[in-house]
């Protein structure tokens, strides 16, 4: 089992990173293999819907995003990170996500996704639901845990005295770890989900 950990933070070391912390260590005890990948303080344009990509089978900007990926591709579990500005996420993760997911043509489908903020104080609702639309587009279910994935902090640190958001994230980990251990026995057993060739209606 392979997760990948995309922080949005521009911060490496700051309260959105404290919640990713404690994900991780579930990880490890689990002996889930984890990769964090800081992305927030990296120079990221937007998609300029240049429609390139459906021909290179990559972004035409060659930067983190197409490093990112096949460590994507590969990965059975994705955990988006987020610190809230204005009741939304970085714009800068949100330019790397718009690019991410649409120049990327592999199958998402059942690839475990999770979405995780941090706030001062409100906007954390907002910006999760905006990154889990990234996953349920894709074909890829969503993690629960016992509350909303946020974690509260302000200065750098203070999220460390979140102790509901920090067992949050937690217990967020845990069930990532049981769905991605789940779907990998389905497909063994079962398979995928039967696909269908995908409709565009399209309305002018």
């Amino acid at each position: 089992m392979k997760v990948l950990i995309l922080n949005g933070s521009p911060r490496k070391d700051g309260n959105t990173a404290i919640g990713i912390r404690e994900m991780e260590q579930v990880f490890a005890e689990s002996g889930v293999e984890v990769e964090t990948i800081q992305v927030g303080n990296q120079a990221i344009r937007g998609c300029m819907a240049c429609q390139a990509c459906s021909k290179l089978k990559r972004c035409v900007y060659d930067d983190i995003v197409n490093e990112i990926a096949p460590k994507f591709e590969e990965a059975d579990g994705l955990v988006l990170a987020s610190p809230v500005y204005y009741a939304s996420a970085n714009a800068t993760l949100i330019a790397l996500l718009d690019r991410l997911f649409y120049s990327t043509r592999f199958d998402k489908s059942m690839k475990v996704g999770a979405s995780v903020v941090c706030a001062r104080r409100g906007g954390c609702s907002a910006t999760f639901d905006e990154l889990n639309k990234y996953f349920t587009i894709s074909n890829m279910p969503v993690a629960p845990s016992q509350y909303w994935n946020c974690i509260h902090g302000r200065n750098v640190g203070e999220a460390e005295q979140d102790e509901e958001g920090r067992q949050t994230m937690r217990v967020l980990a845990r069930n990532m770890v049981f769905l991605m251990k789940s779907i990998a026995l389905g497909k063994e057993q079962f398979g995928l989900p039967e696909t269908e060739e995908h409709v565009w209606t399209h309305f002018i």
